[in-house]
């Protein structure tokens, strides 16, 4: 340790020096303009080889993980060497901290190095998924869960996440649609900034803080056919109004890097597409931070028939905007020989270095290199009493009632339950995918563990019935049997939690296996008993069986690591019931796409007659979901009335009020998710039937009312047209509901 001091305070006496020369010629400049690093940042460059600059470009993976492509690399040659600024798929503080020992006591600067991890939903105490934690609609919340990620994955010496994934995604095919916030633009703008500042804090330089990572830019939820890392065609002013916000609500909210996407866009693969990275994210958006490629995207640009071979596609990469090389190898390999044959510009690669040794000076690395490397914070932070109380609260919030017919839920502790499915006693599945270092066997809840805190053992029966995925009905019989004798049945299913997320899309999105026929078996041997079905799944499914079949239907996504103890807290009662849908639930694939924000037709359906001919419609099945955005029902019941609006007329510099008063009038105490919609009713390019512009979460005892206000200006009713941002007079609809799922009546003129 004494030979680390040394260096480091030789170091920071080099630092000093540079800064006090430095800081002279930028005395003219605003203050809010200068980064308290920007000298420090120069003086270590000005100590550093060309190769030792590419060297922080250079990401590898410890192999912890695997997350993508074996690589064959040598890491710990190349740390020694300087070559590698950053590491991931490594943690726990002895396995960072012995990687930090060789980048800043065996290099000859010993710059340390940055450690990332996929912290999706989670570390150890793993949360519901993040569409499941968009189904919440509680930014709050969010901000929590990451905020405890943050805490738990610091301990044990990771400094940055890749996260938040803020891809709109729209089509239930495509396996990542699990690890997004769903379809909606003003949502999932409001959800990403949350979790920037859940995983960043308020100061970096803590301890406990992790570098959030805005991505995939851009445009990878909409790749055709649902299928992962596949093309992507759209006209820009979509690519502005719908798939752009929610990453410059990323930057709004201060993240520090963003992630390139593996698709192309209109022809050109996002990493080595300047016009995303250097036209937009850098020059329209100002974003400082530093770009991350995905894993080994730099070699894909040659695949993708945009680069003739991997020391092409550097160039295209580092010329386009990228400054580290997640796995490819290709910065190590060519940028020095790019450089020397004239073929990259040197600038660049100072530019790339700078932004990755600013980030470093943010965290407190060069202060302290072992400053996340404490074994008494890991042993006393993984796992806290409040990180899992907190994780069984997001659960519940996040399930989503999708169907309650004769008030078959809540649960009655009195009653026998035959608890049936795969799923009852699974604490594999349960966490989901992108669970981080979540333990899949011994901290997981399951469900039959969250119905033990509520019923006697003697009050529960249980069987499997059949397995996620196969042919085997073996078990039916057994099924059908405790049915008969319980007074009402739960039945557990979905999907394994590898369906879903990365490289796991799907043609088929109906329950997998034999799940189905076992409820038709048990619903044909128990025509009048009520069958509960609560889901488990990363993406919207077609229901359309099971819909008709069961009394009623709980979607709790994966709910996480206290996930079976937040479901019981659902079904009994305990808590109620919230959620509301962040993504449309489809009848059938043939309907996919389908979000509730589309656009009009020439020839729309008629209200008063949906069946007219020559119409935009389907002819075996309505235009309509089986379950629309926003639909989420409760155990209670909430009623909106006296809809009022501050005038019928603003100007452009006006804000409009709108307000609703809603009302409790059920039987149980609950929290209502209340959801603002305007429509442009014309406009000089077509806009979408309705819009989602705000929301609000409320708590209301039985009884109790309520009125919900909302602000509108012309900046909220703004739109890109041909590049440019605007807002045009005319009409609006405009309404405050529950639901995504109704008619406008009433309006509001821009003039």
């Amino acid at each position: 340790m004494i030979k680390t001091l040394t260096k480091l305070n030789i170091f920071l006496l080099i630092i000093t020096a540079f800064s006090c020369n430095s800081n002279a010629k930028k005395n003219q400049q605003k203050q809010s303009e200068i980064s308290p690093y920007d000298t420090k940042v120069d003086s270590v460059m000005s100590l550093m080889t060309l190769q030792e600059k590419i060297g922080q470009t250079v990401m590898y993976s410890g192999g912890w993980s695997v997350t993508g492509p074996t690589v064959s690399s040598n890491n710990k040659k190349y740390i020694k060497e300087g070559n590698v600024g950053a590491m991931l798929n490594v943690y726990s503080v002895k396995g960072t901290r012995d990687l930090q020992k060789m980048a800043v006591e065996e290099t000859r600067l010993g710059i340390p190095l940055l450690f990332g991890y996929d912290v999706i939903h989670g570390f150890k105490t793993i949360f519901p998924i993040n569409l499941g934690l968009a189904a919440s609609w509680d930014l709050q919340d969010i901000e929590k869960g990451s905020r405890i990620a943050a805490e738990e994955a610091s301990a044990e010496g990771i400094h940055w996440t890749f996260a938040p994934m803020v891809d709109i995604g729209r089509d239930p095919r495509w396996g990542r649609i699990s690890e997004g916030a769903g379809e909606d633009v003003f949502l999932g703008s409001e959800i990403a900034k949350a979790y920037v500042k859940g995983f960043q804090g308020d100061d970096l330089s803590k301890h406990n803080t992790i570098l959030a990572c805005a991505k995939h830019f851009v445009g990878y939820g909409a790749a055709q056919a649902g299928r992962d890392y596949h093309t992507v065609n759209m006209g820009e002013d979509e690519l502005r109004n719908v798939y752009l916000p929610p990453f410059e609500a990323t930057i709004e909210a201060g993240v520090e890097t963003f992630m390139t996407a593996f698709n192309e866009l209109n022809g050109v693969p996002a990493t080595g597409n300047k016009f995303i990275f250097r036209d937009i994210l850098r020059g329209e958006w100002g974003f400082n931070g530093f770009v991350v490629t995905d894993y080994t995207a730099i070699n894909e640009l040659v695949p993708h028939g945009f680069a003739k071979n991997e020391k092409h596609a550097t160039k295209l990469s580092i010329d386009a905007g990228i400054d580290m090389d997640m796995m490819s190898s290709a910065n190590r390999k060519y940028l020095e020989e790019l450089v020397n044959e004239k073929k990259v510009n040197m600038a660049l690669i100072d530019d790339a270095c700078r932004r990755i040794l600013l980030t470093k000076f943010k965290l407190g690395l060069f202060d302290d290199p072992y400053r996340y490397c404490d074994e008494q914070r890991e042993k006393e932070v993984i796992y806290k009493p409040e990180f899992l109380e907190a994780a069984r609260q997001s659960a519940a919030m996040s399930s989503v009632l999708l169907k309650n017919e004769v008030k078959s839920l809540p649960l009655n502790e009195k009653q026998t339950i035959a608890l049936i499915g795969p799923l009852v006693k699974d604490k594999e599945n349960i966490i989901g995918n992108w669970a981080a270092a979540g333990d899949r066997k011994g901290k997981a809840i399951s469900v039959y563990q969250g119905f033990q805190e509520f019923l006697e053992a003697s009050k529960i029966m249980y069987t499997k019935g059949c397995e996620i995925e196969g042919d085997d009905e073996s078990g039916f019989q057994k099924a059908i049997n405790l049915a008969k004798k319980a007074d009402k049945i739960v039945m557990v299913m979905g999907e394994d939690y590898d369906m879903s997320g990365e490289a796991a899309s799907r043609t088929n999105i109906k329950l997998p296996g034999r799940q189905t026929d076992l409820i038709k078996a048990i619903r044909k041997a128990v025509p009048t008993k009520q069958i509960v079905l609560v889901l488990m799944n990363g993406r919207p499914l077609d229901l359309s069986e099971e819909h008709i079949l069961v009394d009623a239907i709980l979607e709790t996504w994966f709910p996480g690591t206290m996930g079976g103890n937040g479901i019981a807290d659902v079904l009994f009662g305990k808590y109620n019931p919230s959620g509301k849908l962040p993504v449309t639930f489809p009848r059938n694939l043939g309907q996919v796409p389908i979000y509730y924000n589309m656009k009009n037709t020439g020839r729309p359906i008629p209200l008063d007659n949906p069946k007219e001919d020559y119409k935009s419609n389907y002819i075996d099945v309505p235009n309509t979901p089986l379950f629309p955005f926003g639909h989420g029902l409760s155990y209670t019941k909430f009623e909106y009335s006296n809809f009022e609006l501050s005038n019928n007329k603003i100007g452009f510099s006006d804000t409009l009020t709108a307000s609703v008063t809603i009302k409790n009038s059920g039987d149980y105490d609950g929290h209502e998710i209340v959801q603002l919609y305007v429509h442009d009713k014309v406009g000089s390019i077509t806009r979408p039937v309705k819009e989602l512009k705000g929301f609000e979460k409320i708590f209301l005892k039985q009884g109790e009312s309520k009125t919900v206000s909302f602000s509108i200006t012309a900046k909220d009713l703004k739109f890109y047209n041909n590049k440019v941002f605007t807002v045009e007079p005319g009409a609006f609809d405009i309404a405050i509901k529950g639901t995504s799922d109704f008619d406008f009546e009433h309006s509001f003129i821009l003039e």
